[in-house]
């Protein structure tokens, strides 16, 4: 009877659900205490052994319910969770959360959470880029249109074309993984930031403190610190991450806008399940209804990215809390329905139906216009003036173009223009025999075999270095 977002419901995949998760959040939340405790024991603080273990065994079972009832009363999450980790954890009570402020465990998990999203999000761009390569491959020498303005233009390749969708989605992963690498942990940095309130708990010992800021940092997996705070870590990063999660949607965007179109003219064709049905009233409609899902989920995700910038803006001085309650929101739905595009994207990639009959009745009708390039270089080559050349397969294209489409006329072009004497001084032509399409696809095969083999092998063995293996495909073009 109540209302649950769409994307945990319908759009994305159970691992970037569970990975967000409330669970994994208090889990997180409660590592990070367990981190805190560990590091101030090991660097001198009187913290009994016994705290520790109590604490060990209660890092996955929190009563969330028991959590909200004291949030209640507190009106304050993250001091309900210690009170009620208290409740588990008798030993440890006296020192949760000890010298730390809300951020310390609220700032670090969700670095930790983001840190881990983006390496789901990379096996999904590596999922992508596989499904994609293999019909780049397969049709890498398949000619077909290539439009500018949507008009046709001269021949690419069906092949070519899907390594400019993997291009898109290339420069996305070396954002992710740049992301992944500049990631630096808030660490143990107190309640504005100046650490003081471990000074204190360390008797003023300098080093001690900058020591339980890394070592804390490591055990969480972090290597890098933010050198400095306020109380939390600058929202710039999230705007950043953010950002590149745009870049993901934009690209899968492309990709399905391309396929829409495509799919209008018959060419290339989303799947479509036996039993799938195109429209409750049109039985015979096939409708692009995937590649229509990622562009709308692509266009939230992308206005997510500017709603990120403004909270990074204006916040104020060392902190101020109107960033807390969009965080919670902005975050994981940027996440969760990056996840859901690209799953989307892998499933599409995987099954496209590329139509060869209805591929190669397009470039028949428009080759005879395709081949004029070919006669005004020749034109030239022969001493003609280019200009001149061009004004007269101009004016007889556009008449012929206007004949084919308005009386079903046979599209005679090439010969039209044998006879103009413009050309016919020139003894230039393009014979029948000439107008394979193969030979005006330039060097469209070869770009697609050298990027597979020489661009795309490198940028996935960096995203497998440190991608989770359950996230990653079987990563081979």
């Amino acid at each position: 009877m109540t209302y649950r977002s769409p994307l945990s419901e319908r759009y994305a995949s159970p691992a970037m659900q569970a990975l967000w998760g409330e669970r994994r959040r208090i889990g997180l939340w409660r590592r990070l205490w367990l981190a805190l405790m560990e590091v101030e024991r090991e660097l001198g603080l009187e913290i009994p052994e016994r705290a520790l273990t109590e604490l060990r065994a209660h890092l996955d079972d929190a009563d969330l319910d028991r959590a909200a009832e004291l949030e209640k009363r507190l009106r304050h999450d993250v001091m309900a969770h210690i009170h009620h980790l208290g409740e588990q954890a008798p030993a440890a009570r006296a020192f949760l959360h000890l010298g730390a402020t809300s951020a310390y465990v609220t700032d670090n998990a969700d670095l930790i959470l983001m840190r881990d999203g983006l390496e789901l999000l990379l096996g999904r761009i590596a999922a992508v880029l596989v499904a994609l390569a293999k019909l780049a491959r397969r049709d890498c020498a398949l000619p077909c249109l290539a439009y500018t303005h949507f008009q046709p233009a001269q021949l690419t390749t069906v092949g070519k074309r899907v390594t400019l969708w993997m291009q898109e989605f290339l420069l996305d992963a070396e954002e992710l993984l740049g992301r992944l690498a500049a990631l630096q942990f808030r660490g143990v940095k107190g309640t504005t930031g100046t650490q003081a309130s471990f000074l204190e708990l360390f008797d003023g010992d300098d080093d001690k403190v900058r020591e339980l800021d890394s070592r804390v940092a490591l055990k969480m997996g972090f290597t890098r610190v933010f050198p400095v705070t306020g109380q939390t870590y600058p929202r710039k990063l999230d705007a950043q991450v953010l950002a590149a999660l745009a870049g993901v949607a934009q690209s899968a965007a492309k990709l399905a806008t391309d396929l829409r179109l495509l799919q209008h003219e018959g060419e290339m064709l989303e799947p479509f399940e036996s039993d799938q049905v195109g429209s409750s009233a049109m039985a015979y409609k096939r409708n692009p209804m995937r590649a229509e899902r990622m562009t709308g989920l692509a266009r939230f995700v992308i206005e997510l990215s500017g709603n990120a910038w403004h909270t990074a803006a204006e916040q104020w001085l060392e902190r101020t809390l109107d960033d807390s309650a969009n965080r919670r929101l902005v975050l994981p739905e940027a996440f969760l329905a990056s996840d859901a595009i690209l799953v989307l994207a892998t499933n599409v990639a995987a099954g496209l139906e590329v139509r060869e009959p209805v591929i190669r009745r397009h470039v028949a009708a428009q080759l005879p216009f395709l081949a004029t390039e070919r006669l005004l270089m020749r034109g030239v080559k022969a001493g003609g003036d280019r200009q001149r050349l061009h004004e007269v397969i101009r004016t007889h294209a556009l008449a012929v173009a206007q004949a084919v489409a308005e009386r079903g006329a046979p599209n005679d072009l090439l010969e039209r223009l044998a006879r103009d004497p413009a050309f016919a001084a020139l003894h230039v032509a393009v014979r029948p025999d000439e107008l394979d399409p193969a030979a005006y696809v330039g060097r469209a095969p070869r770009q697609v075999e050298e990027f597979l083999d020489q661009v795309v092998p490198p940028l996935l063995h960096r995203i497998e270095a440190v991608t989770p293996a359950a996230a990653t495909a079987e990563l081979t073009v």
